[in-house]
Parts: structure tokens; C-alpha cells; sequence
């Protein structure tokens, strides 16, 4: 059932006003898919997102969500199901879950509101609002869940964020099988160490942490976001209809 009067693909994408999610957004808009993307806070970011997706010709639509606070879900999908009407269309295609904080301290120091943060935002978070969307994507649809590197290759001090992202990694297992029946395709893309903003813009700015990710990935460096957008957008275009339910790492080839 095709719901969008320009037939335009519609793509929902969580924290998309910085890092991974706006260059995935932007990605997207390169593609031809119009997106309403959540901000926590940052206005001015989210709206420069909305400009620059109007120079590559889509729209992109700014919505105000903390993806950690459930209480919100309700009324997001209202400001969600109008985002949709201003695009011409009653339900959307793709669902990309990226919205995230880190966490760095060791398993000995990690206090259980610390804990319970990571679990609002980066599992809870994730799986009761991709059940609220549940209901407006379109059959055929697909999904795509932000994990990490952290899930397959362990660093001390990291132990609660990757726990977190590997609860999403089984979700996305389960979301696939139970979806299936609507030919719904959902995978995990876990991005290695990645130069953002991330983590207070660690591995962008800690020059000693630059070089120790570069020397022990494969090509040589880092990532960048222009590394992992492209990729989550190929992911979900229909040349990749036939992936469904994997843990596709975007890492360079870190720590192999």
C-alpha cells in the first residue's frame, strides 16, 4: 500500500542533527528520501540539518525528542503522524534508530543511575518507540538499529554502553523474525571508533587515541562520518532487500 501522494521514500532517523545520524540524513537526501529526524536540544544544529538536506533537493523535518524518556512517545507519534501529512504521505519507510550517549568508567565505578540512563536511552528507548512506529511504517519497510564495535572487541571502561548495544543487537534479531511476515528487513550497523563529537569528541580531538584506533585498524585510520552514513543509506535502498536480520560492523577492520 503505497500512502505517500509523490510516492517519495520516507525515512524516520533518531539523533539525526549531529554525527552518524545527520550524515545519514544527509546521505538520504542524496538518495532521494525525505526524513523527520529527532534532536534532544540543539535547535540551531537540527535546523542547519534541514537546510543542508534542501540543498540536495529533500526535505527533512525537525522534530524535538528525548529518545530516553518514553513518557514522550505518545506525543511524538502525533508530531510525527503531521510531519508525515506535510510530506504528502500518511506512513514512512524506514526507521533508523541512532539516538545515543556514552559512558566511559570501569565495571567497579559504574553507579546504577548511570546504568539506568544508558538503559532509557539505548535500549528501552529503542524498543518502545520502534513499537510506537510500528504501526506507520509501510509493509516492505526497513529498519535499521545503531550498535557498536564495542559489542565484538572489548575495551575496559566500556562495559554498561556495549552491554546496552548488545541487547539491541538480539532485538534486532527478534524484530526481524516477528516482522518478517510484513516484509520488513531490520540489521545492526555497529560502527568502529568513528571521528565525531561522540564521547566529547574523543577519537576526533585526543590525538594519543586517534593514533592508537589508526594502528590497530586495518585501513589505517579512523572513521569518519562520511564512512558510516553512505553505508546505513545503501543499507536501506532496495539493492539490499534481500539483507535482513545481520550485524554489518563498519569499522575499517578494527581489532581483527
Amino acid at each position: 500500500m503505497n500512502t505517500s501522494v509523490t510516492g517519495n521514500k520516507i525515512a524516520i532517523v533518531t539523533g539525526g542533527s549531529r554525527g552518524l545520524g545527520r550524515n545519514t540524513v544527509l546521505h538520504l537526501a542524496r538518495r532521494g528520501v525525505d526524513s523527520v529526524f529527532t534532536y534532544r536540544a540543539n535547535q540551531a544544529e537540527a535546523a542547519e540539518v534541514t537546510r543542508l538536506a534542501a540543498e540536495a533537493g529533500r526535505k527533512a523535518i525537525a522534530l524535538q525528542l528525548d529518545t530516553g524518556d518514553t513518557a514522550q512517545f505518545d506525543g511524538f507519534v502525533g508530531e510525527v503522524r503531521k510531519a508525515l501529512a506535510a510530506l504528502g504521505a500518511e506512513r514512512f519507510d524506514y526507521l533508523v534508530n541512532n539516538a545515543g550517549t556514552s559512558h566511559h568508567a570501569p565495571i567497579a565505578e559504574t553507579t546504577e543511575e548511570d546504568m539506568d540512563s544508558l538503559y532509557r536511552v539505548h535500549f528501552k528507548g529503542v524498543f518502545f518507540l520502534t513499537q510506537k512506529m510500528l504501526p506507520l511504517i509501510n509493509d516492505g519497510g526497513r529498519i535499521v538499529n545503531i550498535s557498536s564495535g564495542l559489542t565484538r572487541f572489548s575495551f575496559p571502561g566500556s562495559a554498561p554502553y556495549a552491554s546496552m548495544k548488545g541487547a539491541v543487537e538480539v532485538l534486532t534479531r527478534y524484530l526481524a523474525k516477528e516482522l518478517g511476515p510484513r516484509g520488513i528487513a531490520v540489521n545492526t550497523v555497529a560502527p568502529g571508533a568513528v571521528e565525531t563529537d561522540f564521547s566529547g569528541g574523543m577519537v576526533r580531538d585526543n590525538p594519543e587515541i586517534n593514533r592508537r584506533v589508526a594502528e590497530s585498524t586495518a585501513l589505517g585510520r579512523p572513521g569518519l562520518p562520511d564512512d558510516i552514513g553512505p553505508m546505513i543509506a545503501s543499507l536501506l535502498m532496495e539493492d539490499n532487500r534481500w539483507v535482513n536480520a545481520q550485524r554489518i560492523e563498519v569499522s575499517g577492520g578494527m581489532l581483527i
